[in-house]
Formats: C-alpha cells, structure tokens, sequence
C-alpha cells in the first residue's frame, strides 16, 4: 500500500536498524523507543540494536525486532566483534537505513558499513543528540549522509565545530505524545497510587518536580541550593531518576539534610508513569548546569501537562520555553536566579495555569511525535532514494 509523506508517495516499506547503547532511560532511548515503535506500527521492519534494558520489553511488544549485542557501547576491545557483526546483519536483511545515534556505536556501525562494497551500502544517517566535547572521537556523527540535529542549537554546534555543510543536516525536534501526555489522559486514581507510593499524604502542598537522570549535568545541586533559599515557603520537591550509590548522590543527600530540607525533597528514584508524575506536580523544574540540555524532552512532556516550567536559559530550552509566557528561565548554575523563580511560580497559582496552558498550545503546535515520525519517515526515503 503507498502512503504520501509531504506530498510524496512512498510504496516501498523499508528494512531500518537504529544503534543506541542501551535501551533504559533518557532522551536518546527515549526517542529511539518511540520512532522505532512508530515504523512497525506503520508496516516497517523495524530492528534496534543494544545491549538491552528497561525499554526492550515495550519494543518487544510493539512489534520491533531487538538484537541484544553485548559491548555496542563498550568502550573497549569488546565492542570490534560487532563490526563483522554487523556488516553480516546489513548484507543478509538488506538493511535499507542505518541509523546511529551514539558515537561508540557510530564508530561500530560506520566501520561496518564502509566495509561493504558501495552497491551493497544502506543509506547512513547519524543523530547529534548532544553538545558532545569537540574532538576526532565525536567527530564520526557527522559522518552520515546526512545528519540531524534535535534543534538548532545542535546544527549551530555542528557547523561551528565542524565546517559541516549546513545542507547536509536536518532539525527534527524530539516529539511528544499529546494523548498520552494530557492532563484528560490521567485519572486521579494513577495520581493518588503515585503519590501514596511518595509518601505524599498532606495533597494542598504546591509540589515542584526535577526529572533526569542523577548526574552534576543535570544540576540537582543547583535545584538543591535554590530550595534552601526559599525553604520558608510551603512546597515539596520530588527528584526524579534513578539513585545511584555514589559520591554525587552521597552529596545530594548531604546537601538536603544540611540545608534543613529532609522534610521537604526526596529522590524518588525511577518513575514508570511520567504523566502521572507530571500531574502531580505544579512546577517542573529543568536544572542542566554546565552543558545545556541538546533539546528537553522533559520539558515538552510536562508543558504538554500544562505544567509551567523553570528551566536554564542555554541549549535547547531557549528554543522550547517562553519566559513570561509559558515559563521561567533562568542563568545556568544560578541557584539564587532559581530561587526567585520558584518564589514567583509558588505565591502565583493563577499565572502557573495561565503558563501551563500556553505551554500546551505550544507543544500543540511545535513538539507533538506525528511531526518527528513524518519528518524522520521523509527523511530515510529521501536518503534512500
């Protein structure tokens, strides 16, 4: 059956094979879960490749072949077996795209691919995901045919750091699923198991939410320090991610017990049920300190929500928040900034929902997955063709 994408009828369902590290949580995973998800819904053969985790289950389920290949994203010895591994999945399924969208696996799959004969090569196609350190290492990203970037920020990195021809790269924005991230999607009984699971009896308390992954990056010390100066104020926060047994969570727990918020912030550790998770909250917070978020997956997650958000004003949430509209933003690693924000979003409830409100319409208009599946489906059948 043929199906038009953008004006083009495109008949040939293709054989399409996304790389990633692992399969737990994350933006990358995340995206690569929802667009592999996605081609089998629509009749793709859709394959990814990893070494497992979490998410393996629900592609399981969907209909998405998953190959489970130890050291993909090993950066040692143990990653080379791969190559001829590779290069034998590409020739035996007639692998129409490859798709990579980390660089140690990059490496793996470009290896592979330059390997084969010209004629028997898949189109390439390689994600920046991230403001990943300049150097010959991450230089393989842009290595494919062509390139995406996840917002412009991204593409402006790659052409400065690299000379890459802007024609060569494509935005296509992280998406988000409206109907399943909609305040109407949730029924109080999933917000009230959630919040039962959180200890979180006392329900008039405004609560204010960080999720990510427990790394510096993400700047939950920053969040951390910025509750302190307003710990005056009714609230509780709830750090979302796994918890680590390490030394930056070790200080997290320090710093929360110094600063007199034991009472007031928890780290939850991991979360099945995002939207409800959102629903729960007020405000959500993204805290990225010294390398900006390459896009904020979170963030259009709780603004579809209709959640306002407080954010670092880098990366690329300049281009997904609109302070004074639909959030706050504030100076990188700047508790004090976060403070007032929070101050002003706490003592506003009116203007929380008039925010959380555009910050649906936004998402509405600019983030939603139906746009990030068409362009990405567009894209393979332009490189393939």
């Amino acid at each position: 059956m043929c199906r038009t994408y953008y004006g083009e009828i495109v008949s040939k369902k293709l054989t399409i094979v996304q790389i990633v590290p692992e399969m737990e949580e994350g933006g990358v995973e995340g995206e690569t879960f929802d667009l592999a998800v996605e081609l089998a819904r629509r009749g793709y053969r859709s394959i990814v490749i990893s070494t497992g985790g979490r998410l393996v289950e629900g592609l399981l389920a969907a209909g998405v072949e998953h190959l489970s290949w130890p050291g993909i994203g090993s950066k040692n010895f143990s990653c080379l077996p791969n190559i001829a591994r590779l290069r034998r999945l590409m020739l035996t399924e007639k692998v129409d795209v490859l798709h990579l969208r980390s660089r140690l696996p990059a490496w793996v799959g470009w290896l592979a691919w330059k390997s084969l004969p010209v004629v028997k090569r898949p189109a390439i196609l390689t994600t920046f995901h991230g403001f990943h350190s300049v150097n010959c290492y991450s230089k393989i990203m842009t290595r494919g045919e062509r390139v995406v970037a996840v917002s412009k920020s991204i593409k402006d990195h790659i052409i400065e750091s690299y000379g890459t021809d802007p024609d060569k790269i494509d935005i296509i924005y992280g998406g988000v699923d409206t109907q399943q991230f909609s305040p109407e999607a949730v029924p109080e009984q999933r917000v009230l198991d959630l919040a039962r699971a959180w200890g979180l009896v006392e329900r008039g308390v405004p609560i204010i939410v960080l999720a990510g992954r427990m790394t510096r990056l993400k700047g939950q010390d920053v969040f951390i320090d910025a509750l302190a100066k307003i710990k005056d104020l009714n609230f509780f926060a709830i750090c979302i991610g796994d918890v680590p047994e390490n030394s930056y969570t070790a200080s997290l727990k320090e710093k929360i017990k110094s600063h007199g918020l034991a009472s007031k912030v928890i780290l939850a550790g991991h979360c099945k049920d995002m939207p409800a998770a959102f629903q729960l909250s007020d405000i959500v917070v993204s805290a990225s300190s010294t390398h900006a978020e390459a896009f904020g997956k979170v963030t259009i997650e709780a603004m579809a929500m209709a959640k306002p958000v407080v954010a670092t004003a880098h990366g690329g949430s300049l281009e997904i928040v609109q302070p004074g509209k639909t959030g706050w933003l504030v100076p990188p690693l700047d508790s004090e900034g976060m403070g007032q924000a929070l101050k002003e979003a706490l003592e506003d409830r009116e203007e929380r929902e008039r925010r959380g409100a555009l910050g649906r319409l936004r998402v509405e208009e600019n983030f939603t997955v139906d746009v990030m599946y068409n362009k990405s489906i567009e894209l393979y059948h332009a490189i393939v063709k």
